[in-house]
């Protein structure tokens, strides 16, 4: 393994490069970045219908509930043409599910600390815990552009992150391939 990917060095240099150029598109863009992500989920959630379908046309000879595939599949295509057609719904429904989850589990972390108040000591940690959640969920749906940025933000970050290591990892990997085909001595 190590010698493919010492003679592949370039290959996790380019991933790192692109996901560093990602990264920082994604915070000079922020809006261009989710619009694109929006547009992929669409082009996944059809190809996903269309494998959904092929699969249930070849079960239905011998499975007796393959119509659930198939049902599947057209609410995937649906799903997925719905995302083209109105794309700026698609990123404020899954904004405002992540919104309501963390406004419902906030509830219920701050009705757990009410119980236990009773028991331990220290629940405040958990109140304060399910009021961050409550406020997070709040805000989101209070401001979703700010929220759907933030988001982005993110993601960005990570993709940065993980294309500095990469690009870290790529370049530990040529001094070693220069090693093992050239005798050179290696550094680091």
């Amino acid at each position: 393994m190590v010698v493919v990917l010492t003679r592949n060095w370039w290959a996790l240099a380019l991933r790192g490069l692109f996901a560093v150029i990602f990264g920082i598109l994604a915070f000079a863009m922020p809006r261009v970045t989710l619009a694109a992500l929006v547009l992929l989920f669409g082009a996944y959630a059809i190809a996903d219908g269309v494998f959904a379908i092929i699969a249930a046309v070849k079960a239905s000879g011998g499975a007796r509930r393959w119509w659930w595939l198939v049902l599947e599949g057209v609410l995937s295509i649906a799903v997925g043409v719905l995302t083209f057609v109105m794309p700026g719904i698609t990123a404020l429904f899954l904004l405002y599910l992540i919104a309501f989850w963390a406004i419902l589990t906030g509830a219920f972390e701050i009705g757990i600390a009410i119980r236990l108040r009773k028991e331990i000591t220290g629940e405040w940690l958990m109140a304060l815990s399910g009021i961050a959640s409550v406020l997070l969920g709040a805000l989101l749906v209070l401001f979703p552009g700010a929220g759907a940025v933030a988001v982005i933000w993110w993601i960005g970050a990570y993709a940065i992150v993980f294309g500095a290591l990469l690009l870290a990892l790529a370049f530990k990997l040529r001094n070693w391939e220069r090693a093992l085909t050239h005798g050179i001595p290696r550094t680091a």
